[in-house]
């Protein structure tokens, strides 16, 4: 059955409107971006966001409100601070203004424009997707687009964030996952109908194939009279809870086994624990199937990104927070085209997509195996090589110290003799252990 969307109001009157509205809270995120990293806790993280107004870091003169304005009060200052004359980084208008885009292509690609347009035109639409289980119920169509959006945006708000750290100190506080993955655990469970695809589907004619390979004491397992469980829409709120806690799950267990098998075999942090955070917070919001895909994507554009710039070495971290947000994004404003065309096959085989996850972890360590064995034949070192030591000002203190423990040694002791001068040299024990009085 075909729903239709009712959306009276043209482009050029909402469009503007998200392009603002994005600009205005990209405005709050260089503020999250410049404070959260420099406290440590996540409370002491989440206080810094609020705990006084903008200001110069040079005079600490609060900024006015008019010169606070996105994008446009940079370009009225021209790029300075108005009492000390302090250049402002033009990081922030860019980020205000990309952050306003993305709201506006959000919204462009998920809701369709138009009198009556069908639901099936928005990007983030799956044939198993809530308008199917557990449906809509008395919700509008445009109403339950908008809902929809509103909760996507509020993972790429996040993402933007814990990307944007990472990419400068290579790390993803707490405050930019924890507190958006407990609202995306409670937002699915309020309202049901926030996820992509069910948690669980299997096509009983794709699983009948595998009869054919497989002993007969499996075929009852393969043999499923249903494809989606019955509850899923008779309690669409514990469905909404499962589809949220399983993504979490799925998601952090997933960037944990990698980085754990990845140290192991290659010596080296694989990832960081904030990756594990990143991913259990995407997984929260879209669902396990999602967060699979987005993982595997984040892979390959961070080689192709790594081979593009030149920049590939084998010793080299680089932060991969960005990489699995940009994964993420793809993945969620083409899900139309990715659950048809690919995942829809591959995440309703049941059963068995236990052992194919069995066998993907097996053949995971084989390959890092592989790529050591290929380093080891070019000549290349298998680990990366220990950090040079670095010779500081106290060790040539203490070197010359040591040398010359004895201030007397070549000239005649002076009497009376200024202890002070031994202790400011760090050898006063030392010489009351060899000139006891």
């Amino acid at each position: 059955m075909k729903i239709f969307v009712q959306q009276d109001l043209p482009p050029w009157l909402v469009l503007p409107f998200m392009f603002w509205l994005g600009a205005c809270i990209g405005s709050f995120l260089n503020v999250c971006v410049y404070r959260i990293p420099l406290a440590n806790t996540l409370w002491d993280q989440l206080k810094s966001i609020a705990n006084r107004g903008s200001f110069c870091p040079r005079c600490k003169t609060p900024i006015c409100w008019y010169d606070n304005v996105p994008i446009f009060g940079w370009l009225s200052l021209r790029g300075r601070c108005r009492a000390c004359g302090l250049p402002i980084s033009m990081r922030y208008p860019l980020i205000e203004l990309l952050n306003a885009l993305l709201f506006v292509l959000v919204y462009w690609l998920e809701v369709p424009f138009g009198f009556s347009q069908e639901l099936s035109l928005s990007s983030a639409y799956a044939d198993l997707g809530p308008q199917t289980i557990p449906g809509l119920g008395s919700l509008s169509p445009l109403m339950f687009l908008h809902l929809r959006v509103a909760f996507h945006l509020v993972l790429i708000e996040a993402m933007l964030v814990a990307s944007l750290i990472d990419w400068d100190q290579m790390i993803i506080p707490d405050a930019t996952t924890v507190p958006q993955t407990i609202f995306a655990v409670l937002a699915s469970t309020c309202f049901g109908i926030l996820h992509l695809v069910p948690a669980w589907h299997q096509d009983p004619h794709l699983l009948r194939d595998f009869r054919i390979t497989l002993p007969e004491s499996l075929h009852p397992w393969l043999t499923p009279e249903w494809s989606v469980p019955a509850w899923f829409t008779t309690s669409p709120h514990l469905h909404g809870l499962l589809v949220s806690v399983a993504g979490l799950v799925v998601g952090a267990c997933l960037v944990a086994a990698v980085r754990m098998i990845g140290s192991r075999v290659l010596r080296r942090e694989a990832m960081g624990e904030g990756d594990i955070f990143l991913m259990a917070m995407v997984g929260a919001f879209l669902g396990w199937q999602a967060t699979v895909i987005a993982f595997f994507l984040a892979a390959f554009l961070a080689s192709a990104a790594q081979i593009v710039t030149l920049s590939f070495k084998l010793d080299k971290e680089i932060p991969y927070g960005p990489y699995l947000s940009l994964g993420t994004l793809i993945v969620m404003l083409s899900w139309r085209e990715v659950w048809e065309h690919f995942a829809r096959r591959f995440f309703s085989l049941g059963p068995m997509l236990i052992p194919l996850t069995l066998m993907m972890f097996v053949m995971f360590p084989l390959l890092l195996f592989m790529m050591q064995g290929i380093k080891w034949l070019l000549g290349i070192p298998l680990h990366p090589p220990e950090p040079a030591g670095v010779w500081t000002a106290a060790d040539q203190n203490q070197f010359v110290a040591s040398e010359n423990a004895d201030r007397h040694q070549g000239r005649w002791p002076t009497n009376p003799d200024w202890p002070g001068d031994a202790s400011g040299r760090g050898t006063m024990f030392v010489e009351q252990w060899k000139n006891p009085i």
